[in-house]
């Protein structure tokens, strides 16, 4: 990189001394960004395996995929590192060039060989977002031949299928569609992993910011791209600290030692609306708050016991209380916003009816289940509360608290009962919620793909196929209208018990400006963020 030694040093030296400042510290440095959030979810900071929110935001502004879009209107879809891209007329073969004289933050030149060599390693490592490329007829077998250099600046990408374009060009935003650098992360390839051990903790993208330090449960250092090709952030550093304590995090920003807090209790927030010096953002995420029921549990695979639970949660209050502004009522697996969106909430408290349909199962007295939970204060909120309500017809849930990594870790080996989870969509087409919630091809415990309908054991070979038919479904009303068909289904019979849409909310000092909330984490940016 186009950096010298000493002003590296220096520049280390700031960011060491911040990381290891206590609570109490200084007001924040003019060209800094300082945010508090709960931080413990990130597992890697590889695009081919990020899958998680933290580290989604991080990829967002640090790496550059071949395509993006307009936040504010997410159907207009432009060239990022691709300068162009055409069709084949069967539909099955895009053919991208890219944009010349581009580098990456270690100054390599970008060309056809990056994307290429990237999605190729996705496919070979074949780590949880791999699906999302996979879909379309991607094997270890085959990618090297259906994903092909052409030239310097020109590659192919030859699918089973013809897929909606827009289909396409929407999974290529998703962090595992990022490209890498091939030369960077070939020098530290090891036993022929890609650099898969290397970037978990590292950095290979050409982003506006560069990942420089991570210290898992401690905070995330990011500094200016000097080589970005794009007009450079305003600041030179970036910094997350894992805060997840919402008082503490409000204390800090009324001091001014924090410029952004990300992780507070509905009561924080309204004590800081028209607090001095502080202002407060917010924005209607496409995340999705739901139970997943293992199948594998012989009490939770029975169909009435589902039911039964989809009537045990006191949605309404839930919002109105614990999570007041941070979620709305949403009861499909399609958010608001979307393509063939359901909105009907069919479900709302009723022990009574649980009751009976417990009866129906076989278990009159109920039974005793484990609940997952991340022990942040919004999730350990609701965990309870719903541990209340269904102890009222007789589920008895014992709470298993843990960190964001270790909850997702039990949670992709189907070794819980029930998991309280947040999943937001990795790319802003139906097909992205669908091919989870809704779709499980192989439900082997050594699948290649393993979708949230996976993780909960959940065999569903029909609806599958409604899921794989509505994605080639050309006209967009009709597509729709699968989609409407296949949530109602789902809201039905499914293991699991969707309750809320996320409203993502945010303070911070009154001279920070230009915090883009996107509709998906990855869109979340501070590129273009200025301080007074």
């Amino acid at each position: 990189m186009n950096i010298s030694r000493r002003t590296l040093l220096a520049s280390s030296v700031a960011a060491a001394a911040l990381l290891k400042a206590p609570l109490a510290w200084a007001a924040t440095p003019p060209d800094t960004l300082i945010q508090a959030w709960a931080i413990d979810d990130i597992i890697s900071l590889d695009p081919a395996e990020v899958f998680e929110f933290t580290a989604s935001e991080i990829l967002g502004n640090t790496y550059d995929g071949l395509v993006g879009y307009d936040v504010d209107d997410v159907t207009d879809i432009s060239g990022v590192l691709a300068e162009s891209w055409e069709v084949s007329e069967d539909g099955k073969t895009f053919t991208f060039t890219m944009k010349p004289d581009l580098q990456f933050a270690s100054g390599n030149p970008i060309t056809a060989a990056d994307p290429v060599f990237s999605f190729v390693r996705v496919i070979k490592l074949d780590k949880s977002p791999a699906f999302i490329l996979s879909q379309f007829g991607f094997t270890p077998d085959n990618v090297e031949e259906t994903i092909r250099q052409t030239g310097d600046m020109t590659f192919e990408f030859e699918m089973d299928q013809a897929y909606a374009p827009t289909l396409v060009l929407y999974c290529l935003t998703a962090t595992v569609g990022f490209i890498v650098d091939k030369a960077l992360v070939l020098e530290h390839e090891a036993d022929g992993d890609f650099g898969y051990e290397w970037l978990k903790t590292n950095y290979a993208g050409s982003g506006p910011f560069v990942i420089r330090d991570w210290r898992a449960n401690e905070a995330v250092v990011m500094e200016r791209n000097q080589n970005y090709w794009g007009e450079p952030p305003a600041l030179e550093r970036s910094i997350y600290r894992h805060i997840p304590e919402s008082a503490t995090e409000r204390l800090l920003l009324q001091e001014g030692d924090i410029d952004i807090a990300r992780k507070l209790s509905p009561q924080d927030i309204q004590a800081l609306r028209g607090a001095d010096g502080i202002k407060v953002q917010e924005g209607v995420k496409g995340s999705i708050y739901y139970l997943g029921l293992n199948q594998k549990n012989e009490y939770l695979s029975h169909p009435k016991v589902r039911e039964a639970m989809k009537y045990l949660v006191d949605y309404e209050a839930i919002a109105d209380t614990v999570m007041e502004g941070l979620v709305e009522v949403h009861q499909s697996f399609l958010p608001k916003g979307f393509l063939g969106v359901l909105e009907e909430t069919p479900y709302s408290l009723d022990v009574d009816k649980a009751k009976a349909l417990l009866e129906e199962a076989g278990y009159p007295d109920g039974f005793t289940v484990t609940m997952d939970t991340r022990n942040t204060p919004d999730i350990t909120g609701m965990a309870q509360a719903i541990q209340q309500t269904m102890a009222r017809a007789g589920i008895t849930i014992e709470i298993i608290p843990g960190d964001g990594q270790q909850t997702l870790t039990k949670y992709r080996a189907r070794n819980h009962d029930i998991y309280i989870g947040r999943w937001g969509p990795d790319y802003q087409d139906p097909h992205t919620n669908a091919d989870t919630f809704a779709r499980n091809p192989d439900n082997s415990d050594d699948a290649s793909a393993k979708p949230l309908a996976w993780r909960n054991s959940w065999d569903i070979p029909e609806m599958t196929a409604m899921a794989d038919a509505a994605v080639l479904e050309p006209d967009t009303e009709k597509r729709a209208e699968m989609y409407r068909e296949l949530q109602r289904e789902h809201q039905q019979v499914s293991p699991f018990v969707i309750m809320f849409q996320e409203i993502e909310v945010l303070a911070m000092r009154d001279e920070v400006e230009n915090f883009i909330i996107g509709p998906s984490f990855n869109d979340n940016s501070f590129e273009f963020v200025t301080k007074g």
